[in-house]
C-alpha cells in the first residue's frame, strides 16, 4: 500500500495540495484591509442615521463580525476563475429597542437595507470597487478580479446586543497591541451569547438567521478533534477544492461539506489521505438526502436545500468516486506511484503535485485502519437556541 499524505499536506514543503488551495498571506492581508475600510466607513455613518433615518430613540453604533469560511479558517483558492471567487462575509449588526413577534419593526428591514447599500455605493466610488445589487440577502462588493465581500445586515434585541464586546474595543482593553490572528480569534469568541438574530433582506422583510449557530457548532467539533483540529480544517478545504474542481458554480455548499465532514471526523496523525478518503465517503452519504443537524439552531434546516434530487444523486456519486479513487490509489504498489497521482488528479485537479518521490510505502495500514478514536476533552457548552 501507498502513503499519499505528503501530496496533500507536508509541513516541510510549500507546494503540496493544501498550500496550493489555501489563501496566501498577501490575499488575507488584502481582505483585512478591505474589511477595515468597510467598517471604518460604515461605523460613524450608520450611527448618525440610526435616529434620523431608522427612527431609533438615540443614535447607536453598529457592530461587525467576520463570518463564513474566514471565520472557520476553511477558505480556499478558487479553481475555475471566473466565475469562482474568494469571498469574505462581513456582517453588520444593529440593536433594536422595539421588538415585534417576528423580529425588529417590519418597516425597518427595507430602510436599513437601503441605507447601508447607499453608503456602500459611495464607498465603492471612492475605492473604485463595484457594488452588485442582485443578492436578495446581502450587498456584494467586488473588491478585485478574484474576490468579493458580502455584507449581510442583522438586527438583534438591544439587551442581547449589550453583551457583545467588539474586538477593537477588546484590543484597546488589552493595551492596544493584538496580532491579527489573535484579534480574529477574539472576534469569534465575543459573540457567543448573542441571541434572537434576524437578517434584513432586499425584499423588505426580516428572516431569522444567525450564522453564529454554525460557527459555535463547528468550534465544538474542533474541540472534540483535539490535536487533530488542524486536520479537520484541512479536510474541509480539500473537499471544498474538490467541489470547485467539479462545479463552476452551485454544487454542494461549503456549509454542507463542513457539517458532513465534522460530525463524523476521526483524526489520524500524518495521514490526511486516509482521513480524506473516509470523509469523502461520509460526504457521499450526507449528500444523498436532506442534511439536518440537530445541534445547529432548531435542527430543521436542510443544508442540502440548494441541490435538487438529480443534483444530490450526482454530488453523492462524485463524492463516492473520490473515496473509491483514494482507496484504489493507496492499494497500488510502489512502482505505480505515477498512477496514484493520476487517480487523485482526476478527482481533485492538477493542484495535486506531480511528485511521485513524495509517495511512500505504507507499512502501517492495518494498524491505522484498526486505530481507535483518540479520547479528547468534552466540548464546551455554548449558547443554545430553542425552536
Amino acid at each position: 500500500m501507498l502513503n499519499l499524505n505528503r501530496l496533500l499536506y507536508a509541513q516541510a514543503h510549500s507546494d503540496e495540495f493544501c498550500s496550493r488551495i489555501t489563501p496566501d498571506r498577501e490575499q488575507a492581508m488584502f481582505f483585512r484591509e478591505c474589511r477595515d475600510k468597510v467598517r471604518d466607513y460604515l461605523h460613524p455613518r450608520i450611527s448618525a442615521a440610526t435616529k434620523s433615518v431608522l427612527g431609533m430613540r438615540e443614535p447607536v453604533f453598529p457592530r461587525f463580525r467576520t463570518q463564513g469560511s474566514w471565520n472557520y479558517d476553511t477558505c480556499v483558492q478558487p479553481y475555475q476563475h471566473p466565475p469562482q471567487e474568494m469571498d469574505w462575509d462581513y456582517g453588520v449588526y444593529l440593536p433594536f429597542d422595539v421588538w415585534q413577534e417576528n423580529g425588529p419593526p417590519e418597516q425597518m428591514a427595507k430602510a436599513y437595507f437601503d441605507l447601508v447599500e447607499t453608503m456602500l455605493g459611495e464607498l465603492c466610488l471612492e475605492e473604485r470597487w463595484t457594488l452588485a445589487t442582485n443578492k436578495p440577502t446581502c450587498s456584494r462588493i467586488l473588491v478585485t478580479s478574484w474576490a468579493h465581500m458580502d455584507i449581510p445586515l442583522y438586527g438583534a434585541p438591544a439587551e442581547e446586543f449589550a453583551k457583545v464586546v467588539e474586538p477593537k474595543r477588546l484590543a484597546k482593553a488589552l493595551g492596544g497591541v493584538v496580532m491579527e490572528a489573535a484579534a480574529d480569534s477574539a472576534e469569534r469568541q465575543t459573540w457567543v451569547e448573542l441571541d434572537d438574530v434576524y437578517l434584513a433582506t432586499r425584499g423588505g422583510y426580516w428572516k431569522p438567521s444567525d450564522p453564529n449557530d454554525v460557527a459555535l457548532w463547528f468550534e465544538d467539533r474542533l474541540v472534540e478533534a483535539g490535536p487533530h483540529d488542524g486536520q479537520l480544517r484541512r479536510v474541509c478545504r480539500y473537499l471544498k477544492a474538490w467541489r470547485d474542481f467539479h462545479w463552476k458554480s452551485d454544487g454542494p455548499t461549503s456549509v454542507s461539506i463542513m457539517i458532513a465532514v465534522a460530525r463524523a471526523f476521526q483524526g489520524i496523525s500524518n495521514r490526511d489521505d486516509i482521513v480524506l478518503q473516509r470523509a469523502a465517503h461520509e460526504l457521499s452519504l450526507a449528500l444523498a438526502d436532506d442534511l439536518l443537524e440537530p445541534g445547529i439552531g432548531g435542527g430543521d434546516e436542510d443544508f442540502n436545500a440548494r441541490l435538487n434530487n438529480d443534483g444530490r444523486r450526482d454530488a453523492s456519486a462524485r463524492a463516492s468516486r473520490l473515496s473509491q479513487a483514494i482507496n484504489t490509489a493507496r492499494d497500488l504498489n510502489f512502482s505505480q506511484r505515477h498512477d496514484a497521482i493520476t487517480a487523485l488528479r482526476s478527482h481533485l485537479g492538477d493542484r495535486i503535485p506531480n511528485r511521485p518521490d513524495w509517495i511512500q510505502t505504507d507499512s502501517t495500514g492495518d494498524e491505522i485502519r484498526n486505530m481507535l478514536a483518540t479520547k479528547v476533552a468534552p466540548p464546551r457548552v455554548g449558547a443554545s437556541k430553542a425552536g
